[in-house]
């Protein structure tokens, strides 16, 4: 009897051939790889201690079906939920719309760091020592985002490269309300995370985002960016670089 079901194929064949596990890996393992979906990881929350990065916040949203109008999502209260238990209340709020096949690559904001204060010792006190003395964190000084999704899907990934903290990666998908479910979630990112942002869903992804603090274009950082830089043809690169003829 033939132990190899591709035995019949040509050999070049055999050669390429792969196959997918399918086969569900720990939930710490895939949130740090693979991805999850959103309500797997606020769900598997408790046990996800090594591999959750300290102070990013995920929580389910409430989307209300309105049959044969639409539906009606909410944000949040202020007064109640997570913004409130965590003391965060946003400065400025704005919208962001992403076409579809399209990314936004790794953003990140320059953590506060007290004058004299040694930057691991401080995260350490923030988020180890005091991880629940929340006005000890400097919202004022620094820029948070807390994200909203309305249409479209995300995949994102965050990445903690705070100083002295290990660096753990986070990566799970977002649909926007237009696909309501247990799913629909707001994500909130401390400074000092990068995160990174794909619409792998078949329409525009269209967000709500509020920060911290106001706008400040010397605190966005970009790193590994190239994803957002649409390159031009090759030929319009040689014709721009080959001068003009005397």
């Amino acid at each position: 009897m033939h132990t190899d079901p591709w035995l019949g194929l040509n050999p070049d064949a055999r050669a390429r051939l792969e196959t997918r596990d399918y086969s569900l890996a720990d939930l710490g393992q895939r949130l740090a790889t693979t991805g999850v979906n959103a309500s797997e990881a606020i769900a598997g929350r408790a046990t996800l201690g090594d591999t959750w990065i300290p102070g990013v916040e995920l929580f389910q949203r409430k989307v209300y079906q309105q049959k044969g109008r639409g539906y009606f999502g909410e944000l949040t209260r202020l007064n109640e939920g997570t913004l409130d238990r965590i003391g965060l209340a946003p400065r400025q709020w704005a919208s962001a719309m992403m076409h579809r096949d399209s990314a936004k690559g790794f953003h990140i904001h320059p953590p506060h760091i007290p004058e004299g204060t040694v930057p691991s010792e401080w995260f350490r006190k923030l988020y180890l020592d005091e991880p629940e003395n929340y006005a000890l964190r400097p919202y004022d000084r620094e820029q948070w985002d807390v994200m909203f999704f309305l249409t479209g899907i995300c995949e994102m990934l965050l990445v903690d490269e705070r100083q002295g903290m290990p660096r753990r990666v986070m990566r799970f998908t977002i649909p926007g309300d237009s696909r309501s479910g247990p799913d629909n979630a707001a994500v909130i990112i401390p400074s000092g995370v990068a995160h990174a942002l794909r619409n792998i869903g078949n329409e525009d992804l269209i967000m709500v985002y509020g920060t911290s603090t106001v706008f400040n274009p010397a605190w966005e950082g970009r790193i590994a960016s190239d994803v957002e830089k649409a390159p031009l043809p090759p030929d319009w690169d040689r014709y721009l670089a080959s001068g003009t003829s005397a």
